[in-house]
């Protein structure tokens, strides 16, 4: 592998090595095994249906990599249990909600948002995808505080589909019906 980054530079030139076994039936029964490589650039500039090129393959194992850390787990009952309670008769404070958010000490790789409509503050935490997943159905918790309720909740996993808006704020504050 050359390069650092797909959308830097020439991009990233990849080398995949690929094996396959037979048998030779003619000559004796000798398990055969061909190793072919190929080259494969990533950038900004490739074109989807470019044919790779054939190279010498590497000396060596293949690269190994660890695999990808856990996602960060998102922390519902602290959330529910740190979020403001606004009496019927009371007003909602965006800043008493944002501190209380600010006290939980999130993970890094959750993302946060805020929003005050109509006497209401939404509140969405959204573990951010991995670069690439548009298949999966995103991680998130919502919360809405209102004078004289206070919800935190996951939304279905048809609405925390990529595209489908659940995992927002605006789903906070008025919320989805749920799925068919």
């Amino acid at each position: 592998m050359t390069g650092t980054s797909t959308h830097a530079g020439d991009g990233v030139d990849l080398v995949v090595r690929t094996s396959g076994s037979a048998y030779n039936r003619w000559v004796d029964l000798e398990e055969i095994t061909v190793r072919r490589c190929f080259t494969v650039r990533v950038s900004t500039e490739s074109r989807s249906r470019e044919d790779p090129h054939a190279v010498d393959c590497p000396d060596g194992p293949a690269l190994a990599f660890a695999p990808p850390p856990e996602p960060p787990r998102l922390p519902g009952e602290e959330l529910r249990a740190a979020l403001p309670r606004v009496p019927r008769d009371g007003r909602v404070d965006e800043a008493g909600v944002r501190r209380a958010l600010a006290a939980l000490d999130l993970d890094p790789g959750i993302r946060t948002e805020v929003k005050s409509d109509r006497g209401r503050v939404g509140v969405v935490l959204v573990v951010e995808a991995a670069e690439g997943d548009h298949v999966d159905p995103r991680d998130c918790l919502l919360a809405r505080v209102v004078p004289g309720a206070t919800e935190v909740w996951v939304p279905p996993r048809i609405q925390r589909m990529p595209g489908e808006g659940g995992c927002t704020v605006a789903n906070a504050l008025d919320p989805a019906p749920p799925a068919h």
